[in-house]
């Protein structure tokens, strides 16, 4: 399976263009309105010589991909033909005061039942680079997504050689069972869910696999001597991965659509809901062998993961006048990475402590130096009881369960957040009263308590508008300890500082970074540690912050904020549009 260059909206969807005259410049500019049509579908998919009718946008697996500019407004009709409830995320777009377009079910909007229809319409403001989409609810994301690709703004080049061509890679899975029939199995008996059959790129398991032949293998061919740009998604349900690509440099220029200082490193690890831009240098002449593009698992919880490997094949192209010869692709040795064992924290800490914001005149890191409200956030594992009458499969008989300071978050069912807020009907729907911090306090990394129990509801945080947060989130040792990647709504924010055992809030504030933090949508919470991030509440509405791994999140690892309107016109949530949604 080939690539093709970047650039130009894929066909893969009903694009249309329209232009629209920007007054917001002193001088007129050129804004771009792009129409999509995502048409959800039933589509017979196969893999590992398993055919599957698989939930997909316009047929494809993965869905299609979706490109724009810096400053473009999107308007994508999201058809419903199918008998699930859909909502399609566009992950890591601010949603400035648009957050009735954020696609989050039961959260910002009633989800698309079947037979009706939405369109998404939201403005690019200040982003570029590389963010993705997937459907939020259930487990349906596990075959609806696709790349979001943000190009800069006409004229304004990147910060790094340009490169001969964009590639975007996306992680993602293959389940010869239904995905949504695995997780209810999963919720029903309060045990851990089956796993993934494979892992795919672009969505093919490749050569490593039992029934996948060099059809369901994603090739990458480049040219000697050249420079490419890949954009790689980490779409996986429940796993975090190291990738790498054998006997090849990677350079990383950017992480969730922002651009970082240039490192190089052999190996990568990239969390799911992750973003991550490499420019990878083809050696500068033909080197007469392929090359393995790996990704396994980074794994440091109890349970039970995919620890298989998924590869694609890098191969060199090879000049008109020698294809004759002997060096015939056919009969060239591959070469394969060497990835970091599947528990190596410390690859997984030395990588991310690399990563560092640009701060410079043109991109620079607007770090909250103060913050007016700080949080202090355990995320962990728990249990719920077992129902009457029932035999159930977590610890002990238990089910399993997960938490934010001990609350296990429960999702309204009969309106969503956003409007219940909006409309000013939170009354039985949702308090907002949710914990700043653990109400018991314990040794959080130490033994763990016996009591693993969590309480459930659906609290919510709530933040006057321009509010500034830090927000410490830490691991806990409750049914083992484990990497948690969270991923907040509506914000980016800053990684100020990180680090093993239990924060210390007298001795860590020291050595945050206020200068040039990465600034991300989706940070790793250390196994056995904690993290520690700061952003401005500078966007109203109603955002969800949850683990993005799967499991997690549908046992509750989950929490809302609710950040109020400023007094300025333009500081306030715009009205839900006609269309949207009900319950």
């Amino acid at each position: 399976m080939g690539v093709y260059p970047l650039p130009s909206p894929p066909s893969l969807a009903v694009v249309f263009i329209s232009f629209v005259t920007l007054s917001v410049h002193p001088e007129p500019a050129l804004a771009i309105t792009r129409h999509y049509k995502f048409d959800v579908m039933l589509q017979d998919v196969t893999r590992l010589c398993k055919t599957r009718s698989t939930v997909t946008v316009n047929g494809k697996f993965p869905g299609p991909r979706i490109v724009a500019r810096e400053g473009d407004r999107l308007l994508i009709e999201v058809v419903n033909h199918v008998q699930n409830n859909i909502s399609i995320h566009w992950h890591g777009i601010r949603q400035l005061r648009s957050g009735w377009a954020d696609g989050t079910a039961y959260i910002t909007q009633c989800p698309i039942q079947t037979g009706q229809s939405y369109v998404y319409n939201y403005t690019i403001v200040g982003q570029r680079g590389t963010l993705w989409w997937h459907a939020h609810i259930s487990w349906l994301r596990s075959t609806l997504y696709g790349s979001l690709i943000i190009l800069p703004k006409l004229g304004t080049p990147y910060p790094f050689p340009k490169p001969h061509r964009e590639v975007p890679i996306i992680f993602g899975e293959w389940f010869n069972a239904d995905p949504e029939a695995i997780i209810n199995q999963a919720m029903q008996t309060g045990g851990g869910p089956n796993v993934s059959d494979a892992y795919t790129i672009n969505g093919f398991p490749g050569p490593l696999y039992n029934c996948s032949s060099k059809k369901n293998t994603f090739v990458l061919k480049v040219k000697a001597g050249e420079t490419y740009l890949l954009r790689l998604i980490n779409a996986v349900l429940n796993e975090e991965l190291f990738f790498s690509i054998a006997n090849h440099t990677l350079t990383v220029v950017e992480v969730d659509a922002v651009y970082v200082k240039p490192f190089d490193t052999e190996t990568l690890l990239i969390a799911p809901g992750q973003t991550t831009n490499v420019l990878l240098k083809t050696k500068p002449r033909h080197p007469n062998a392929k090359f393995f593009m790996s990704a396994r698992p980074y794994v440091t919880g109890q349970g039970t993961f995919d620890y298989s490997t998924v590869a694609g094949i890098l191969e060199y192209e090879v000049a008109r006048k020698t294809i004759q010869s002997s060096h015939s692709t056919k009969k060239l040795p591959i070469y394969k990475p060497n990835l970091p064992p599947i528990n190596d924290t410390s690859f997984a800490t030395n990588f991310t402590s690399k990563l560092r914001s640009l701060a410079s005149a043109e991109f620079p890191a607007n770090v909250p130096q103060k913050f007016d409200r700080q949080f202090f956030f355990t995320v962990s594992l728990g249990t719920i009881p077992c129902s009457k009458n029932h035999t159930c499969q977590g610890p002990n008989g238990t089910k399993f369960a997960a938490s934010v300071n001990n609350v296990s978050f429960v999702m309204p069912t009969n309106k969503d957040l956003l409007e219940a807020h909006y409309f000013g009907q939170s009354t039985g729907v949702y308090t907002p009263d949710f914990p700043i911090s653990p109400l018991i306090p314990f040794n959080y990394t130490g033994t763990p308590p016996n009591n693993t129990m969590v309480s459930n509801g659906t609290k919510l945080v709530v933040l006057p508008f321009n509010t500034s947060v830090e927000l410490i989130m830490q691991d806990t040792s409750i049914l083992g300890a484990e990497s948690h990647p969270l991923h907040l709504h509506g914000f980016n924010f800053f990684v100020v500082g990180q680090g093993f055992g239990n924060f210390d809030p007298k001795k860590d504030p020291g050595n945050f970074n206020l200068v040039d933090p990465v600034e991300r949508n989706t940070v790793g919470v250390p196994s056995g540690g904690w993290v520690a991030v700061r952003f401005l509440a500078d966007n109203p509405g109603v955002w969800f912050m949850h683990c993005h791994v799967e499991v997690h999140m549908s046992w509750g690892l989950k929490v809302a904020w609710v950040v109020l309107d400023g007094k300025l016109s333009n500081q306030k949530l715009l009205p839900p549009p006609a269309d949207l949604p009900e319950c």
